[in-house]
C-alpha cells in the first residue's frame, strides 16, 4: 500500500466516501483519489457486514486496543469541545474552521477504523496460513507472517528459538512434498538455511553469556528433527534420500559443535573469534 495514501486530502476524501458508502450525505464532488480509494471503502463495507470469522489472538486483541487507544488520544479523537480549549479558541475565527477540524477528526476516526478493520482480516488470513505448503495460495502470507515474527523478536535467543521452529515448520512441510523432486530439495534447502541460523545465534549467545543455557534449546531440537527426518529417510526417490542424508548430516555437525562449545564453557576455556555457518567455533579443552 503506498503510505502516501493516507495524506490529510487523501483521509479526508476517504471520510467522505465511507459517509456515503453508509448512507451519509453525498457530496457531489469527484477526486482523482477516487478511484485508488474505491477498493479500500468496498472492503470497509465488506468487512462490517461480514467480519473475519477466524479467532483473534487474545494478545493481539489487547496490543491493537491499547494502540488505537494510544492514538485515539493523541490525535484528540473522541475528546470532548470543553476538553479542547485550542479548538474552542479557533471557533472565533469563524464557522469554517469548526466544520473543517471536525471533518479531519472523522477522517482520523476513518484511518483506525480502518486499520483496526485491516488488521484484524490481516490476522485471519494469517491463522488461515497457518497449514499452507508450498504452492498454496497462501504460502507467501505464511512465510511474510514468519518474517514478521523474526522482526518483532529483539532477543537473540528468542529469534534462534523462532528459526529452530521454522525449521521444524519446513520439514513438516517437506513431508507433504515426496511427490514434488524439486520441492521436496527447496524446501530442505530452507530448512537447513533456518536450522543454520537458529543455532548461530543460540551458540553465539552461550559464547557471549559463558551460559551452555541457551544449548538446550539447541538439544530438544535436535531430538525431534533426527526422529522426523529418519522416518523420511527411507521413503521417496533416490535423490530424495540422498537429499535427506544431507540434512541429517547437517543434524550431525550441530550436535558437535553444541557439545564441544557446552565442554569449552564447563572448562572456563577462552572462545576463539573464528566462527562459520553454526556460529563460533571453541577452541579445544585442554
Amino acid at each position: 500500500m503506498d503510505n502516501a495514501l493516507f495524506s490529510r486530502r487523501r483521509a479526508e476524501r476517504f471520510a467522505q466516501l465511507l459517509d456515503e458508502a453508509n448512507g451519509g450525505r453525498r457530496h457531489h464532488v469527484r477526486s482523482r483519489d477516487d478511484d485508488r480509494l474505491a477498493p479500500l471503502v468496498t472492503l470497509g463495507r465488506h468487512l462490517g457486514v461480514n467480519p473475519p470469522a477466524a479467532e483473534v489472538d487474545p494478545e493481539f486483541r489487547t496490543g491493537l486496543r491499547a494502540m488505537l487507544l494510544a492514538t485515539a488520544a493523541r490525535e484528540g479523537i473522541g475528546t470532548p469541545a470543553a476538553a479542547r480549549p485550542a479548538e474552542k479558541a479557533a471557533s472565533s475565527r469563524g464557522s469554517l474552521l469548526p466544520a473543517v477540524t471536525a471533518r479531519r477528526a472523522r477522517a482520523r476516526g476513518a484511518i483506525l477504523i480502518g486499520i483496526a478493520a485491516g488488521a484484524v482480516a490481516v490476522s485471519g488470513i494469517s491463522a488461515a496460513s497457518e497449514n499452507a505448503v508450498p504452492g498454496d495460495a497462501l504460502y507467501g502470507m505464511k512465510r511474510g507472517t514468519e518474517r514478521a515474527q523474526l522482526a518483532l523478536t529483539s532477543s537473540e535467543i528468542s529469534r534462534g528459538q523462532l528459526f529452530l521452529d521454522f525449521a521444524r515448520t519446513r520439514l513438516a512441510e517437506a513431508a507433504t512434498l515426496r511427490s514434488n523432486p524439486s520441492g521436496y530439495s527447496a524446501v530442505l534447502d530452507d530448512m537447513d538455511a533456518d536450522t543454520r541460523q537458529g543455532v548461530r545465534l543460540l551458540t553465539g549467545a552461550a559464547a557471549q553469556r559463558s551460559d551452555p543455557a541457551a544449548l538446550a534449546a539447541v538439544d530438544a531440537f535436535l531430538t525431534d528433527q533426527r526422529r522426523s527426518l529418519n522416518a523420511l529417510e527411507g521413503r521417496g526417490s533416490r535423490t530424495d534420500r540422498a537429499r535427506t542424508s544431507e540434512s541429517l548430516a547437517l543434524l550431525e555437525s550441530v550436535a558437535d559443535r553444541a557439545d564441544a562449545m557446552r565442554a569449552a564453557i564447563a572448562c572456563g576455556q577462552e572462545l576463539t573469534v573464528t566462527s562459520d555457518t553454526l556460529g563460533p567455533i571453541p577452541a579445544i579443552c585442554s
